[in-house]
Order: C-alpha cells, then structure tokens, then sequence
C-alpha cells in the first residue's frame, strides 16, 4: 500500500490482515450505530428545532449543523465528521473496511514499514467471533509474558472483546512507549490477566536459519515494504552455503503489501502468473513475476490457520504452479484486497475495494488453501517442520539431505 500515490492500479494495496488492524497497537476503527433521534417541535417556531431546513441535498451537512448548534451535550464537527465518516462504513456491512484518525494512520504506515509501538500482537476474528492472537512478535512484551498464537483475548484496558471488531480493540493496546496496559487471555479453560509494556517494536520479518543440515528456513513473519527483497536475499544466501532444500515458513503470517507478495514469490518461479487482481472499478489485472527465480531448488510451504491474504497469495501461487508442497493446516481464507483513501485532515478509510484469485483461478475467501501434506491444527510447531522436512527428504532423495 503506498501512501497515497494517485489512482494508480494498487498493486501495493494491502491484501493482508495487517492492514485490517491485526497489527495489534497499530490502528482503530470507530464504528458508531447511533440512537434513533426523535425531533422535538417548536411551537413558537413551527421547525424541529427552531432552525430550518438546510439546503437541499446536504442531508449531512444539515444533521452535523443541527446536532453542533442544538444538541444537549456538545460535540464538536470534527467529532461528528468521524462518526459520519464510521457509520457510512457501517452501511457497507464489510468487516475490513475500517477509518483511521491521522494518528492511527500514521502508525498504521509505520506498520508496513515494519516497526509500531505496541504490546507485540497481531490479532484475528475467527468463526466464533472470538479474537484471538495470530501472532506475536519475538523479543516482544507478550511474547515474554508468554502469550501464543491461538490465545483468546478476552479484554483489554478491563473493556471485554467479544462483539467487537479487532479494529476497535487495537487502540488501547497502543500508547507511549513504557506505559502498560491490561490484557486478559484464555487458553483452553486457563483464564488470566497480564500486564504489558508498550513498546516499540522492529519486526524482523525475514530470518533465515538451519533446521536441518543441508536445508534453509526462510522465516516470513508479515509482507512489510521490502520483505520481498529480503526474501530474495536470504534465499541467493542459502544457495551459497549449497543447501539440498528449502523451506518457507509462512505460518502465522498475517498477510501485508501485494507487491511484497508478488515479488517474493518472483524468488521462486522463473516469470508467469502470480495473481490475478479483480476490482470492481477498473476491472482485473493479471500480476506476473520477474523471471530468473529459482526454480531448481526444492522447496516446502509452511502454512497454518494464521495464514493469511498475502501470504495465501504466496503460497497459493507456488502451489497452483506446482512449485512447493504445501504443508500444515488449511489457511485462514482472505481474498479480498483493501486500499486506503486519505482524506482531507490525514485521516483515512480503508475500503475493500477487490479480491484475488490464484494463477489457477481459484479464490481463497472464506476457504482458504488446502495443504498438501496436512498437520493436524494445533499440533507442536516442530511437527510441521519435521513433516516438511520428511518432503524434502523425498524430493532430494540421492542428494544427500540429512533429516532428523
């Protein structure tokens, strides 16, 4: 997603959680469903009121100068903008679309450039409208409190989750850095209440380890500005120390920029389809990758439930074209594509504004990908490193690949 660069074809319009405020202590939504208002007559008058009517077709122009001039609590314009601005996403029934104030833009822009102040936690709905964590950051505050993809929040700052939108949820888990807040988190029939610092936190979205020898890890945490770079890095890396295989972890990776996603699969395929980009607006636009990737180079696919929008993109392209073999659970099912619009205060609303489609066709929303070696969901993280190393193991076999 770029900051505001025209009405240009989006390829770096975020197709991942992270810019649906799953970067927990990174943005907030106000959605408003106001009361119903009932007018009061003037008799002296004979309006509602006592003012007139306001000029036709400015319906909201006339409520915002009536609840300012007449209503028995003040409220400012700008306040009733915001509410405006929340109740029209309201309308659009759409879970994604959120409105940012300047502040939390902002912020939201220091997520894509891979640092934020917060607790360390992405968050995510699931089925049962339960938010629970998708990930959470190394070295972070709730990673030391040792809080795990999977947890439910319950509350947070003594506020209860349930019935609201993660967007909601994220901004009292913000704030400056050193300052703590409340966070209650069930696991199982486990409850407890933990109190976390706010800090800054540098995502290290690309690390690369050994789980094996003779085979590279490629860990993605989130498709942040330059994460494709990175990967291409850390692959032309492993090439050097002659690995038999690769893998790339994508488990818990909330998705991020389309054009991150684009190029990382680019790693791994020689040119050709990567995505097919379907708006309502402008039609769709087929995505290619550069060529000369590597494509000798046998590669596994880690997903899980967390999985998400660009990483499903990743994955679903080197899939589809029978790249990798993908591994763990079914992904979590986002193909939609959302794109922020700033407006005239630098604020912003995010607008679902397209979907996605895999180089076969298929779109992932609300199914998600199928992996081709399924590890039951919640097994122990090593389980599914162990069984993509048993697939490597197979596609090398005479290379002299070593697996535990």
């Amino acid at each position: 997603m770029s900051r505001s660069r025209g009405r240009a074809l989006r390829t770096s319009a975020v197709v991942g959680a992270v810019g649906t405020a799953f970067a927990a202590g990174a943005m907030v939504s106000t959605t408003n469903h106001p009361e119903a208002v009932v007018p009061v007559t003037s008799a002296a008058a004979g309006t509602t009121g006592g003012l007139g009517p306001g000029p036709a077709g400015r319906p909201l122009d006339d409520a915002a100068d009536r609840i300012a001039a007449s209503a028995l609590h003040p409220v400012d314009r700008a306040a009733l903008n915001r509410a405006a601005v929340a109740g029209m996403l309201d309308a659009l029934d759409d879970r994604w679309s959120a409105y940012y104030s300047a502040g939390d833009y902002a912020q939201f822009q220091d997520v894509l450039d891979g640092g934020y102040t917060g607790v360390g936690l992405w968050l995510r709905s699931d089925a049962a409208g339960r938010l629970v964590v998708a990930s959470v950051a190394p070295a972070s505050t709730a990673a030391a409190a040792d809080v795990r993809v999977g947890d439910e929040v319950t509350d947070v700052a003594g506020r209860a989750t349930r019935g609201r939108v993660a967007a909601d949820v994220v901004a009292p888990l913000r704030g400056g850095a050193g300052s703590t807040v409340d966070v209650g988190i069930a696991r199982g029939e486990a409850r407890r209440v933990v109190t976390l610092t706010r800090e800054r936190v540098t995502a290290d979205d690309v690390v690369t380890d050994m789980p094996s020898p003779g085979v590279g890890r490629i860990r993605v945490a989130t498709f942040a500005r330059g994460v494709g770079a990175r990967v291409q890095d850390a692959l032309a890396g492993l090439r050097d120390r002659h690995v038999a295989g690769v893998v790339l972890d994508l488990r818990g990776d909330p998705g991020g920029l389309l054009t991150e996603a684009v190029q990382t699969t680019s790693a791994f395929v020689d040119g050709g389809l990567v995505v097919t980009y379907v708006r309502r607006d402008t039609g769709s636009r087929q995505l290619p990758a550069a060529g000369a990737g590597d494509v000798s180079t046998p590669l596994v696919v880690l997903v899980d439930g967390a999985t998400a929008s660009a990483a499903e993109v990743v994955a679903g392209a080197l899939q589809d074209r029978g790249r990798a073999v993908l591994v763990g659970s079914r992904t979590y099912g986002k193909g939609s594509v959302q794109e922020p619009v700033p407006l005239g205060d630098g604020s912003a609303v995010e607008l679902t504004v397209g979907r996605y489609l895999t180089p076969s066709g298929r779109s992932l929303d609300g199914i998600g990908l199928e992996p081709d070696v399924e590890v039951a969901a919640g097994s122990a993280p090593d389980v599914a490193v162990r069984r993509g190393l048993g697939v490597l193991s197979g596609l090398t076999a005479g290379s002299g690949l070593m697996v535990p």
